[in-house]
């Protein structure tokens, strides 16, 4: 595996482990200070502080949340992280339902190795039915 390759696959095996910790601000310490988070159509999250709150909506709503690399590429100057995120949607007003979702966050770094923009989408429609059934 070449070089920047190998750790890329590295900060996103990391990144992985963040998303699984129930800690948003682990998640968030991957961002630049400035950097932003944009899940699906929503308005971005600019700064650490927001992105935690964003991560921590997802975390609230899924306290037993996993989140699963499934694949990372490169794509010029971008990466792609794809993953699969897994729990029981038993947070504060939840249903108790189980939900399986992939999708993607397409990654621009900054000069400090941080995430400056990701853009992250996934099936919104299908993320409703499983909570919803």
């Amino acid at each position: 595996m070449p070089e920047p390759l190998a750790k890329l696959m590295d900060f996103a095996a990391r990144y992985t482990t963040a998303w699984c910790s129930q800690d948003a601000a682990k998640v968030a310490a991957f961002f630049a200070e400035d950097g932003s988070l944009t899940i699906n159509d929503n308005e971005p999250a600019v700064g650490r502080r927001a992105i935690t709150e964003s991560v921590q909506s997802f975390m609230s709503a899924f306290p037993d949340l996993r989140v699963a690399m499934d694949d990372v590429k490169v794509d010029g100057d971008l990466a792609e992280y794809h993953w699969t995120l897994t729990g029981r949607n038993t947070g504060h007003g939840g249903k108790g339902n189980p939900v399986r979702i992939s999708g993607i966050e397409v990654w621009e770094f900054g000069p400090d190795g941080l995430i400056r923009t990701s853009k992250g989408r996934f099936d919104s429609g299908e993320y409703r039915r499983q909570l919803a059934m």
